[in-house]
């Protein structure tokens, strides 16, 4: 067994089986843990998927979200601990790979389509 098989399965072990299908232009709900003093409590992050990256244990994701009428943007690894849950609330209908032309819009021109053809789970 050389090192490539023992790392693969080291980080077969810690993928996240509870994952679902996630696309770029879905509305998702992201659950992120968060420590305040002795606590640990989960803290809800909505926003649209603007950019997906690599596979496997790196899988990332790109959220954003207006908050207060400033842009916010989160990356999150999906299989870090840190993420209890994700669900989607919305499918949208996106071209692209990546929807970084979002970061120019505001207000109503930043909503996409909504796509029914891919179901939510």
């Amino acid at each position: 067994m050389n090192a490539e098989e023992i790392i693969r399965s080291i980080e077969a072990e810690q993928l996240k089986t509870d994952v679902p299908e996630i696309y770029v232009g879905d509305t998702i709900r992201v659950g992120v843990r968060i420590q305040e003093g002795g606590k640990e409590r989960i803290q809800p992050y909505e926003g649209t998927v603007i950019a997906m990256r690599n596979g496997g244990i790196n899988r990332s994701i790109t959220v954003r979200k207006i908050f207060q009428g400033i842009g916010v943007e989160r990356v999150f690894l999906i299989h870090a601990p840190k993420v209890a849950s994700i669900n989607v609330l919305r499918r949208g209908k996106a071209r692209r790979a990546k929807l970084y032309y979002l970061r120019d819009r505001v207000g109503k021109a930043t909503r996409l389509k909504q796509r029914f053809d891919r179901p939510i789970k």
